[in-house]
């Protein structure tokens, strides 16, 4: 198998950066010119380790490229220690002071690393936000600059001790090298896939500079340590060993889809654990202000320092408890705030749950009185039959008197007009087909007001209708909808008369690509409007009402893919909204309706 593009540019970069630096380091004696070769090349291979981690830093996920940034901006704050140092022996020519100023850069620049880890970019799951890695970052920095005060410091400024100061700090340099070890051996262990090598590189790269940064630094506690020694070369390797992890890393991870970043990630499924984002972070932070008062009682009790030192790290401790103890109370109400915008979403999540079963029972009941209404007309049907036949004979029996043609006729009549009903009743159970036709929602409208109003003669009631001039078709049944707007009015009616007349108001309007017919009433209003299209919930008195009339309209105007509700007004009385698709290319003609014609205003 041939090696691929990326792998001769990992190792060309190998060659170039580690082969020639170990070259001139073998084969220039001590002197100027080697110092000055270590320092320029020891500032220039961050460089390279930054381009090879910041390749990844492009991807959807901030999380995945957070780590990377981090990682990045450690070996950046490892270049500007190096500045520094290059600064007092090529610019000044003369050596580095040992304590030297820009120790402290070196020893925090292991701190953005650790915080990448606590982002765990292997895992896919919900974000929590740039405010919590934040927060997290800064209360790190701030936990790692006090311990760097309370070991170091005090035998730097307080009580000079140079055997002591580069003990105490290749101590702690160490084990903040081995804490990001020890978390990134945890990190390559758990995970597979692309992300296990990738961490293993980092390992791998970790671990190479720990070592030499030790050996540097204690050869340095021993004045045998000069720039462009073999002491560099596995420190130039470790920088550029980070540079081709992510060179790597670019290579065999992709970046994570839209749909995959609430996932968990492979470990994980493979474990069976859960996401414990933020889980490090807060034991971190737990851990940082619980070890002031500790190192405070270590400092008075248990060490064995000049006063001076003591007094030094005591006053340490209580400026940083100020700060520290902040940021952890900051943070807790940050979670505290996100947990409760969580419990108002899920509390949400309920009611549309809520919401959602509620429909569910409501097309359940529907479902069943389709299949009852099936049944029966089915039965219906048979009888009626008969009834039209039997009646028929009666008016084509020459020897029947004008009597009894007329009682044929009129029984004739009323058995076509349960067989309509039937009909659509069938047609509402989903028995049989509805025709669908594009028609005026005004016509049919118009119809039902006109043929209820004959019935409203002699009563205190008065119906008036304001039709929108220029209404989109819709597509429907004529027959039902007929039904449906005949029977809100009816119940209106009905409504109005308990409380000895009033007025209906039907309004018909375009609301964006729906037509509306709204009809308004003065009556008592509904005493629960969220159960008017329940099947048989009636408020009329027993043998006047069934309950089906209205649950009949919601399922005819959900079959035209249409809306209907109802709700109480604050002026009195009851509005019932129904919203139709609209064909808004298409307007019907109006045709003459088979209505006789009545005035729209009825009393």
């Amino acid at each position: 198998m041939r090696p691929s593009r990326t792998t001769w540019w990992i190792l060309a970069a190998w060659f170039l950066l580690v082969g020639t630096y170990a070259a001139v380091s073998l084969l220039v004696r001590p002197g100027p010119g080697l110092t000055s070769f270590g320092d320029i090349a020891q500032c220039l291979v961050p460089l390279f380790a930054n381009a090879g981690l910041l390749l990844n830093a492009g991807s959807p996920d901030w999380r995945r490229n957070a780590f990377w940034m981090l990682l990045a901006l450690g070996c950046s704050l490892w270049m500007a220690g190096q500045l520094l140092w290059t600064y007092f022996e090529i610019y000044l020519h003369q050596p580095v002071p040992n304590p030297f100023a820009g120790d402290v850069i070196f020893f925090l620049h292991v701190v953005p690393m650790i915080a990448a880890l606590a982002l765990q970019p292997d895992q896919r799951q919900a974000d929590r936000g740039l405010r919590f890695g934040y927060l997290d970052f800064t209360l790190l920095l701030l936990w790692w600059v006090y311990l760097y005060l309370f070991i170091v410091i005090p035998w730097q400024f307080v009580r000079p001790e140079v055997a002591l100061y580069g003990h105490n700090y290749n101590v702690i340099y160490l084990v903040e090298n081995l804490i990001f070890l020890t978390v990134l051996g945890m990190l390559w262990l758990r995970t597979t896939g692309p992300w296990r090598v990738v961490y293993a590189n980092l390992f791998g790269a970790g671990s190479c500079y720990a070592i030499s940064s030790l050996v540097i630094n204690v050869a340095i506690d021993q004045q045998t340590y000069y720039t462009g020694s073999l002491y560099d070369i596995p420190l130039v390797a470790s920088l550029v060993w980070f540079g081709t992890s992510g060179i790597v890393a670019y290579r065999i991870c992709p970046d994570p889809g839209p749909t995959q970043a609430c996932l968990p990630s492979e470990s994980q499924a493979v474990a069976g654990r859960p996401p414990n984002e933020g889980v490090w972070p807060a034991r971190l932070a737990m851990a940082a202000v619980l070890s002031l008062p500790l190192l405070a009682a270590w400092a008075v009790f248990a060490s064995e320092v000049p006063p001076a030192v003591r007094e030094f790290r005591l006053r340490v401790t209580l400026a940083s408890i100020v700060p520290l103890t902040a940021l952890v109370f900051f943070r807790q109400r940050l979670v505290d705030q996100d947990r409760l915008r969580l419990l108002a979403a899920s509390e949400g999540s309920v009611e549309n749950l809520k919401r959602l079963q509620t429909h569910f029972v409501q097309a359940e009941k529907l479902a069943s009185l389709g299949q009852l209404a099936a049944g029966a007309a089915h039965e219906i049907n048979n009888p009626l039959t008969a009834i039209l036949g039997y009646s028929d004979l009666l008016i084509d029996d020459p020897t029947a008197g004008e009597r009894a043609h007329t009682i044929g006729e009129k029984i004739r009549e009323q058995a076509r007009r349960t067989k309509t009903l039937v009909t659509h009743l069938l047609s509402f159970a989903r028995q049989v087909p509805a025709e669908r036709t594009l028609l005026d929602a005004n016509a049919v409208v118009t119809s039902a007001v006109q043929l209820r109003g004959l019935d409203l003669r002699g009563k205190n009631i008065h119906i008036e209708l304001h039709t929108e001039s220029v209404l989109p078709g819709v597509r429907g049944d004529p027959n039902q909808l007929l039904q449906v707007f005949f029977n809100i009015i009816s119940n209106a009616v009905d409504a109005m008369e308990e409380v000895g007349g009033g007025k209906l108001t039907v309004r018909t309007l375009r609301d964006r690509t729906n037509v509306v017919i709204e009809f308004s009433d003065t009556g008592p209003g509904i005493q629960e409007p969220h159960l008017v299209f329940d099947p048989f919930y009636t408020t009329k008195p027993v043998g006047k009402g069934t309950g089906l009339g209205l649950s009949i309209c919601y399922g005819l105007v959900q079959e035209h893919g249409g809306s209907i509700t109802c709700f109480n007004r604050h002026e009195g009385g009851a509005t019932f909204r129904i919203q139709i698709p609209a064909v808004l290319a298409l307007f019907p003609v109006r045709d003459a309706t088979p209505v006789p014609p009545s005035a729209v205003k009825s009393s």
